[in-house]
Order: C-alpha cells, then sequence, then structure tokens
C-alpha cells in the first residue's frame, strides 16, 4: 500500500514538474528573443545574407507543405527589397531521396532569385547546426534567419547564445489545426535546446572548410 500511495503521488507530481519545465524553457525562449524578430519587410534590418532553414516541401499526403511555401516566399521578398543580397539555404539531405537545401535552391531560382546568390548549407541536419554554421563556415557575423515565428525565436536564441548578432524574418505561419504536430513538437525542442546550450554544450556534426558568402 506504501509503494501505490507513493506512485499515486510521484506520478502526478512528475507530470506537473516536467510541465512546468516544459514550459519555463518555451517562455524564456520567447521572452528572450522577442527584441530580435519582425514580421513587416520595411522594418527588418538589412543583412548581407539571410539564412532560410529547411522543412520538407511535401506533407505526407503529398501536398505543399503550408511551412515551407511560405519560408521560400518570405526570403524572396526580403531578396526583392534588398533586405538580403544572398540566401544560404539550410536543411537536412541524410537521405538521397530527400535533400532540403536542393528543393529551397530550386524554388528560389523558379522565383528569380540567381543562382549565384544562393548557398547551400548541405550539412543544417538541426537548427542549431544551420545557424552555428552559418557562423564557423558561411563566414557571418550577422545573418537574418528565416523561418516562422515559433522557430526563428529558437534559432535566434542559439545565435544570441553563441555572440552572434542574428535578427529574424517571421515567415506567416499556419492554421493550428494543421500544423499541431509541429507545434507540440516545438516545446520538447526547447527542453533539447536548453540541454544542448547548458549541459552537452553541442556543437553542429560537421563543420568542415570556410566558406565565405557574400566577401
Amino acid at each position: 500500500m506504501k509503494a501505490l500511495r507513493f506512485l499515486l503521488i510521484a506520478i502526478p507530481l512528475g507530470m506537473i514538474v516536467s510541465g512546468l519545465l516544459i514550459l519555463a524553457c518555451s517562455l524564456v525562449v520567447t521572452i528572450s528573443t522577442q527584441t530580435y524578430i519582425y514580421d513587416k519587410v520595411d522594418e527588418v534590418p538589412a543583412n548581407k545574407v539571410g539564412l532560410l532553414l529547411g522543412t520538407s516541401k511535401y506533407t505526407l499526403k503529398g501536398q505543399i507543405n503550408p511551412f515551407y511555401q511560405n519560408r521560400i516566399e518570405a526570403a524572396v521578398s526580403l531578396f526583392e527589397s534588398g533586405k538580403i543580397e544572398y540566401i544560404i539555404v539550410s536543411g537536412d539531405n541524410r537521405h538521397r531521396t530527400y535533400n532540403e537545401p536542393r528543393e529551397m535552391r530550386r524554388d528560389l531560382m523558379e522565383a528569380n532569385i540567381p543562382a549565384d546568390r544562393i548557398v547551400a548549407d548541405t550539412a543544417g541536419i538541426r537548427t542549431l547546426d544551420s545557424v552555428i554554421r552559418s557562423r564557423k563556415v558561411f563566414g557571418q557575423d550577422s545573418v537574418t534567419i528565416i523561418s516562422q515565428a515559433f522557430h526563428v525565436e529558437r534559432a535566434i536564441y542559439i545565435a544570441r547564445h553563441s555572440g552572434y548578432a542574428a535578427v529574424g524574418f517571421a515567415a506567416e505561419d499556419v492554421s493550428v489545426s494543421f500544423g499541431m504536430k509541429t507545434y507540440i513538437r516545438e516545446y520538447l525542442a526547447r527542453v533539447k535546446l536548453m540541454l544542448d546550450l547548458y549541459v552537452t554544450k553541442t556543437q553542429p556534426a560537421f563543420i568542415g572548410d570556410e566558406i565565405p558568402v557574400g566577401k
């Protein structure tokens, strides 16, 4: 009976503590990055380079992923307005049939972005890798990170933690009903972020040679 009473107390208490931890991590990321994120093209500071964070182009049903489409449109708007001069497309391409940078580069070129202004980061396996590599590999001291607001917040937190003067541009978001799984994963990703930065001090899986962009 004592064991049962212990479990009846410990399990709910553990759930409450876990929930509070998840919420705290999320709030820290959101609150500390708000002053660096913009959603209007005419207000975002100009940077030489935009860092376009990848996601799958298609949903599991074979439709165009609106997260992806809105990011592409945001990057094109920034380029056409002169807010960025180059675009680093960074994402996962660990499988031969799945290549986020290739898809983004192709679609940006179809939107009349010159090929020589698009640079593929083929080792942006995670957001942390994409952000840190944009500085260590692609030689940027400041960059405009492009994704949806919730994702940009996490990326800006990584950048600022690393002493990197990044700002973010929030692409149009999607409905909660469509993106529910993504939004839930984001809460967990922020807990993992804190572990990466403060406990394991994780670095990108690949660094390699420097490839300066726009210099």
